[in-house]
């Protein structure tokens, strides 16, 4: 709108002037529109034109055109801008002073209010590159009279004023140099070629206001503004750019430049409802007033309020809403200080106010009283009629006003850094020397008349060093941003402290452009940052999971489950551990596992290799019982030599059951289930071989058998080797492929590192055990066919009961052994050898140690003879 608009005012302008101002005769001039005498002007050389918003909110009028319109009249004067105006007017009378600086061309000015309102703006710098008559008075000599154009512009203090002045005049190549238009849109140089500004670009700005949102991490922040160019490209580029830290906008809202009551009730009710207690505004101070005061009304007084460079430094806010705005924090433009400034500013007197409409207005709202002969036509106050006359005796050094107030010099500064990089600029152009100029065939730029696009060449390579600093400009032309971190801070007497907390350099490395000093912070409420979050962190241990159709900054804390871990405050996503190590109980750490296996020191263990022990000595017991009583008829009726084998066996199958006890090494491993199995084979082969004796003994007494003499003490002897023999080969080729191994095993999600014996080879295990588990079978049907023969000699009975309980032993082991893990496993294992051996012991070796130790009077050959 401020594009069309501004084109459709140039052209009107351009046609009045070309087509409806036909002169009379050839050298007289038709003025066309309002008298515009308002300026501050002085010939030179060279006159820079000069756009400042010396008046804002402008009153309505009749625009019914029955009668002439009246000149454009506001509702408020702004000394701030006085003092922009006079700087220029300073830094412009200090290069004609110079002998370094343009010794041989002289500066002049032609400075006019822009009202902070396009059309005005506009039409005042078509007239500041045009020229203007003296007078309005139609017929008056055009060489005479007129104004002398202006080559250059210093403004405009907005953004948007600023694009539509550049939208009219970029199309002539005339330069335009801002002083305070900081929005990042003007950086494009194909919509604005002509642009230059001292003022940083919003875009550094943004990211020094998202790095102070990250570093006291407010990441549920309101985002305000006026309805303007300059607020919407910020908050644009700011929701950009906080993205990259997270930081999410609780509301985002413009509210209009002409406030109504119940547009500033609503935007208020908003702040109210919302839970961000931070909130960053892009705007100028006189868009404030009626935001704070409807925030005053409904006690809307927890915001950290966060102000943008175009208001951070403004005291004019303090006087009616400190109480509101005491600890915000916003970054302002460099500061400096110019000599002399300060007093030249103070001379202003009632005879010199007298001379400038700008100046007697000034004077007459700082000290309530009317000039004589005042050219003052803006009346701001209803009762200004009433005034007293100005006695002359009244004196800036008895007032305070921003407008002589030069400590805070920053936009002052900018208009100071901006007149002299056209005047170096112009400079190096006056210096050429013909022949050796960057323009065709070596010529130089034109001094008389100046060429704006040439002169434009040159301020775009143009750096100087000014009060210190060293001004240089990249291709965009913008200035490298440099800002200082200001806090409002009350001081002893009621008056508004800028303190300077730190600084924002783009110029330094990244981890580094931020430097705030913390600790001097006066906060709006406390002594401690407000916290300003959609959700509370989630702490170490926890991940943060997004609310649905909520922004990213509001989430739930989600403990991580196990295994995994999260290290750092708002983890995305947790970190699983490694395979050797588990969460410790806060799950922010990964620590080594717990290291598990069946100790000898557990009560488990204990229990174990007690009952193991007891097994080995009850079986050398017996053993030491057949020895005693080896002559007896029971001992000596049941094949006493496989019987002691037998005995010697079992009780290495108790002792052999320790070995799967404690920490497992590879060569405990290879020991183990070796031994398991063969220690097992020897049992089962020498049960076997008392099983086949048996039925060998009852058909020997057949007439005419000699079975006998294949089974005589030396073919048992051979049978229970060759049985365990094979045993044995079964185990030697599972060592020598693929040998069981100490492993751990991290297959489990457990706190605890399983330390076991891998089998190696599953197929040679198993072989193993079904190697046991055929002879096992082969006894059982073997001692099951004997069962019914008579004799007290038949141990077939015996061995048929030690045979179900060993099948009963292993048939169960097996899904139990499958099912448990860790040192459980090899307590299973462990349970299967003792019991089957048990098993063993006591079917077989029970009822003829009862003979033996208890009924010694059946222990003779007469009732072993009995039926």
């Amino acid at each position: 709108m401020a594009q069309l608009y501004s084109t459709l005012l140039t052209f009107c302008l351009l046609l009045s002037i070309g087509v409806h101002s036909q002169p009379q005769s050839k050298d007289k001039c038709t003025y066309q529109g309002d008298e515009d005498t308002l300026s501050f002007y002085q010939e030179g050389d060279v006159v820079l034109g000069g756009l400042f918003p010396m008046h804002f909110s402008p009153v309505s009028s009749d625009l019914s055109f029955r009668t002439k319109p009246k000149p454009k009249t506001y509702k408020f004067f702004t000394p701030r801008a006085l003092r922009w105006m006079q700087t220029m007017i300073f830094a412009v009378n200090e290069i004609n002073q110079r002998k370094d600086l343009l010794s041989n061309l002289s500066l002049g000015y032609h400075i006019k209010d822009s009202g902070d309102d396009i059309p005005i703006s506009i039409k005042r710098s078509l007239l500041l590159v045009n020229g203007q008559p003296e007078r309005g008075r139609e017929g008056q000599d055009c060489q005479d009279t007129q104004k002398q154009p202006s080559p250059v512009i210093v403004g405009e203090a907005s953004s948007g004023i600023s694009m539509a002045v550049l939208r009219t005049l970029g199309s002539f190549k005339i330069p335009v140099v801002s002083y305070f238009a900081s929005c990042s849109c003007l950086s494009n140089k194909r919509e604005f070629p002509a642009f230059m500004r001292t003022m940083p670009s919003d875009a550094f700005q943004i990211k020094a206001l998202v790095k102070l949102f990250h570093y006291f991490q407010w990441t549920w922040v309101g985002v305000t503004g006026v309805d303007t160019d300059y607020a919407r490209f910020a908050i644009q580029h700011f929701l950009k750019e906080s993205e990259k830290f997270y930081i999410c906008p609780a509301y985002v809202l413009l509210y209009p430049v002409a406030l109504t009551q119940h547009a500033v009730e609503e935007f208020v009710n908003i702040l109210k409802a919302s839970s961000a207690t931070v909130i960053l505004n892009f705007s100028v101070e006189s868009y404030l007033h009626g935001i704070l005061k409807e925030c005053r009304r409904q006690n809307v007084t927890h915001l950290q309020w966060i102000a943008s460079e175009a208001w951070a430094t403004s005291k004019d806010l303090w006087e009616d809403f400190g109480d509101l705005l005491q600890g915000t924090l916003g970054f302002a433009i460099r500061r400096a200080e110019i000599t002399h400034l300060g007093s030249y500013l103070r001379r202003l007197s009632v005879p010199v106010a007298q001379t400038s409409h700008f100046l007697s207005e000034f004077w007459e709202e700082t000290f309530h009283c009317r000039i004589k002969g005042s050219l003052n036509t803006h009346v701001h106050r209803e009762d200004a009629q009433n005034w007293p006359p100005c006695n002359s005796s009244e004196s800036l050094d008895d007032v305070y006003t921003t407008y002589s107030d030069v400590s805070q010099l920053r936009v002052s500064y900018n208009v100071y850094k901006a007149v002299y990089l056209i005047a170096h600029a112009l400079h190096i152009m006056s210096t050429c020397i013909p022949g050796k100029g960057p323009f065709q065939n070596g010529t130089c730029g034109s001094l008389n008349p100046i060429l704006p696009w040439q002169l434009l060449y040159y301020m775009k390579r143009t750096h100087f060093t000014t009060l210190g600093e060293e001004v240089r400009f990249d291709d965009n032309g913008d200035p490298i941003a440099s800002y200082d971190l200001m806090n409002w801070q009350r001081g002893s007497d009621g008056s508004l402290q800028l303190v300077k907390l730190g600084f924002y350099d783009a110029s330094l490395e990244e981890d580094k452009d931020l430097i705030i000093d913390e600790p001097i912070i006066m906060w709006h409420r406390g002594e401690k940052a407000p916290e300003s979050l959609c959700s509370k962190s989630c702490l170490p241990g926890s991940r943060k999971a997004r609310q649905k159709g909520k922004p990213i900054c509001c989430f739930d804390c989600i403990p991580c489950a196990d295994g995994e871990i999260s290290n750092q405050t708002d983890s995305i996503d947790c970190l699983t551990c490694s395979k050797e190590t588990w969460p410790n109980q806060a799950q922010d750490q990964c620590i080594p596992k717990t290291l598990e296996f069946l100790s000898f020191q557990e009560p488990l263990g204990i229990v174990l290799w007690s009952v193991s022990a007891l097994g080995a000595f009850t079986t050398l017991a017996v053993l030491g019982v057949f020895i005693k009583y080896r002559k007896t008829p029971v001992i000596r009726g049941n094949n006493m030599e496989l019987s002691l084998l037998l005995l010697l066996f079992l009780s290495a199958c108790f002792l052999i059951s320790l070995t799967f006890i404690g920490k497992p090494t590879d060569w405990l491993c290879r020991i183990r289930y070796p031994a398991f199995g063969i220690s097992f084979a020897l049992c089962i082969s020498c049960i076997l071989a008392k099983t086949v004796v048996v039925l060998m003994a009852f058909r020997a007494t057949l007439p005419g058998s000699d079975v006998m003499k294949w089974f005589g003490p030396a073919q048992q002897r051979s049978s229970v080797i060759l049985c365990t023999c094979v045993q044995s080969l079964i185990c030697i080729i599972w060592l020598t492929t693929k040998p069981p191994f100490a492993s751990h095993n991290t297959k489990f999600m457990s706190a605890t590192l399983i330390v076991e014996c891998s089998v190696g080879s599953e197929v040679g295990f198993w072989c193993v055990l079904g190697y046991i588990g055929f002879f096992a079978f082969l006894c059982f049907l073997l001692a099951f066919l004997a069962r019914k023969l008579p004799d007290n000699f038949n141990e077939a009975k015996f061995i048929t009961f030690s045979m179900l309980i060993f099948f009963a032993v292993w048939i169960t082991f097996i899904p139990v052994y499958v099912s448990t893990r860790g040192k459980y496993t090899v307590a299973v294992h462990v349970f299967a050898i003792l019991a089957s051996a048990f098993g063993l012991l006591l079917c077989i070796f029970a009822p003829k140690c009862y003979i033996v130790l208890l009924k010694p009077e059946k222990n003779d050959k007469r009732s072993m003879m009995k039926k």
